[in-house]
């Protein structure tokens, strides 16, 4: 096999939680690019079909999916209409999420702790059972998780995101230990501050001085853009790192490293 061919994903099937947007979008349009028929979920049907739109122009085989991965009745026929419309399943990445600045535990509710759980690491649980139990038939699949910074360092703005991040390093060992005797490879990417909907915040006047301090603290001396995680996802999506499992892959421009 050649290197060109190891990261050809032609004939692979790739589903992307909260893929209309941000790095969702980003490695969803890598994947397609790369040869992979691609399924984006997500709860914002105009985002999705904006997404759709895009992903078909790369002439691949490609559906949305609108679902809210909070509502765990939802997830398994999703699965199933995927397999249906694209065929089994091959590359998972787990990357829906939302988040809370709540300012810190003393402020944050009940709700708001219980909704970030669901969404960033119940239904990660959730969807990649579903995906393994199809992938283990077949002895082959890929599960990549998006972690985060706050899977490394604690957040006193957003205890409920950097707990879930947390856990999701965690997770992706454990899934990794146990399904690779069956041919899959779990793994996950920590990316580092990058430009998207959910950082907006970050990026205003309220918080220049938290803006400032990653500036300051990320060698490369800048936020990352969401395609810069490509090259990291098509590569844990195919044949080159079919002897890599269990590990975080930081994309951070360094700021881990400080």
């Amino acid at each position: 096999m050649n290197s060109i061919s190891l990261f050809d994903l032609s004939r692979r099937v790739a589903v992307v939680t909260g893929g209309n947007g941000g790095i969702g979008r980003s490695l969803a349009l890598g994947f397609a690019a790369a040869g992979a028929s691609v399924a984006i979920i997500g709860r914002n049907e105009e985002k999705n079909q904006r997404v759709l739109s895009e992903l078909r122009e790369l002439g691949q085989p490609a559906i949305a999916l609108r679902l809210d991965l909070s509502q765990r009745e939802g997830l398994a026929p999703a699965m199933q209409k995927v397999e249906d419309e694209l065929g089994p399943v091959d590359i998972l990445v787990n990357n829906a999420g939302i988040v809370s600045i709540s300012g810190g535990i003393l402020q944050e509710t009940a709700e708001g702790w219980d909704a970030v759980i669901e969404t960033q690491l119940n239904a990660v649980f959730q969807f990649s059972k579903l995906a393994a139990q199809s992938m283990t038939e077949r002895g082959y699949g890929k599960i990549i998780n998006i972690g985060s910074m706050y899977s490394y360092f604690g957040s006193g703005l957003a205890p409920s995101y950097s707990a879930a991040k947390g856990a999701i390093a965690q997770l992706t060992k454990s899934m990794a230990v146990e399904l690779a005797p069956h041919g899959i490879q779990v793994n996950a990417i920590a990316p580092g501050w990058i430009q998207t909907d959910m950082t907006a915040p970050i990026r205003t006047d309220d918080l220049k001085e938290m803006h400032d301090e990653i500036i300051l603290r990320t060698p490369a001396g800048r936020w990352g853009q969401p395609d810069e995680l490509i090259g990291t996802g098509v590569f844990l999506a195919s044949s080159a790192s079919d002897f890599v499992t269990g590990t975080m892959i930081r994309v951070d421009g360094g700021y881990a490293v400080r």
